[in-house]
């Protein structure tokens, strides 16, 4: 199910909640120094922030992950069953944090930002360009109720799928809203699926667990990738964040490789990176989707692809949390196919998307 807000008409209305009364202060400040969004009130846990919601009807919240009388994931639970709406987590950069966050995002968190442990002002200072970018963003989002997830690993059962040859390879670029979507994408390929590669805009510090989830859900072993090697079969390669992924031909075996070189488009890793690699080394054997996000990293990459000869699909917009990415990328022409997340994984398996 499907809780579409109307767009926000004048300012973004924001809700902000954390324990701390420093960050409270702090983010509001942020905020509204940007004529686009008005802090509307502030809560210390969630019970005020229940009250306040009935209040003040804002358009966004933001959420401390860590929260006193209620933590944040029992009220996002009940906030995504009784009132769905736009939720920024706000996250530790530590492990814990990051398995939170994720589990956020599974109950329909529409992003989140990170937070340093230690001189947290001065961190989200850093942060603030970014967090004024994802508050507005998040005001736009397609708010998803999460489809439900079975307990121990266990990936959701579907047919199986033919695809024309197992030389082939998949590449899958994604952003806001891009960890559930690739999820879903993993759990309905087959454990013989071609090898896979995937760029998910994500920091260094969670990226690990990110893929530690997918493999949990997931017929295919999910790696993380922390050096250079062959890419095979059954196998999903997710690129760590704050490094490049890229793709080349060594004899007749493909393999990955990192990169530290400078962000593209802003990211690293890049979707763009990942895409342009896998036009150049693997061209028509390829199969690419590009998934919900914001801004435009992966379009001109599918395009490539797409030239190349490869089978290019986007996530339509009736399915993403953020038609950004996808969207650009059906403006370019780059995508052969726009199609429903629930098909994506058959369209990259058939490798068959029409011209």
């Amino acid at each position: 199910m499907n809780a579409v807000r109307s767009p926000a008409r004048g300012p973004v209305r924001v809700l902000v909640v954390d324990d701390s009364a420093l960050v409270r202060q702090l983010m509001t400040q942020l905020l509204e120094a940007d004529p686009g969004i008005q802090v509307v009130g502030s809560a210390a846990d969630p019970y005020i922030a229940r009250d306040k919601i009935k209040q003040l009807d804002p358009d966004v919240l933001t959420l401390d992950v860590e929260m006193p009388r209620m933590d944040g994931l029992t009220f996002l639970r009940n906030l995504m069953r009784l009132r769905p709406m736009p939720v920024v987590m706000v996250s530790t950069l530590t492990e814990r944090g990051a398995q939170v966050t994720l589990d956020a995002l599974a109950l329909g968190a529409v992003d989140f930002i990170a937070k340093p442990k230690l001189d947290v002002a001065r961190g989200l200072t850093e942060y603030a360009g970014l967090l004024i970018e994802k508050i507005k963003q998040a005001s736009k989002a397609r708010v998803v109720a999460p489809a439900p997830v079975r307990s121990g690993g266990e990936p959701i059962a579907t047919p199986p799928v033919a695809y024309r040859t197992t030389h082939r390879l998949i590449a899958i670029g994604a952003s806001t809203g891009g960890t559930e979507a690739i999820r879903e994408v993993l759990s309905q390929m087959p454990a013989d699926a071609p090898a896979t590669v995937i760029a998910q805009h994500i920091p260094g510090a969670f990226s690990a667990p990110f893929a530690d989830r997918l493999d949990r859900h997931s017929r295919m072993t999910v790696i993380h990738v922390e050096r250079d090697q062959e890419l095979l079969p059954g196998h999903a390669y997710v690129a760590p964040g704050g490094r490049h992924l890229r793709v080349y031909r060594s004899g007749a075996r493909w393999h990955c490789r990192l990169g530290d070189d400078e962000p593209v488009r802003r990211h690293r890793p890049s979707v763009d990176a990942l895409f342009d690699s896998v036009a150049e080394h693997v061209g028509a054997n390829a199969s690419a989707a590009l998934l919900t996000g914001m801004g435009d990293d992966g379009a001109r990459g599918l395009l490539a692809l797409r030239k190349a000869g490869a089978a290019t699909i986007a996530q339509d917009e009736a399915s993403s949390v953020v038609w950004g990415m996808p969207g650009a990328a059906v403006a370019l022409g780059a995508a052969q196919e726009t199609v429903p997340l629930s098909l994506v994984a058959q369209k990259l398996l058939s490798g068959t998307a029409h011209e």
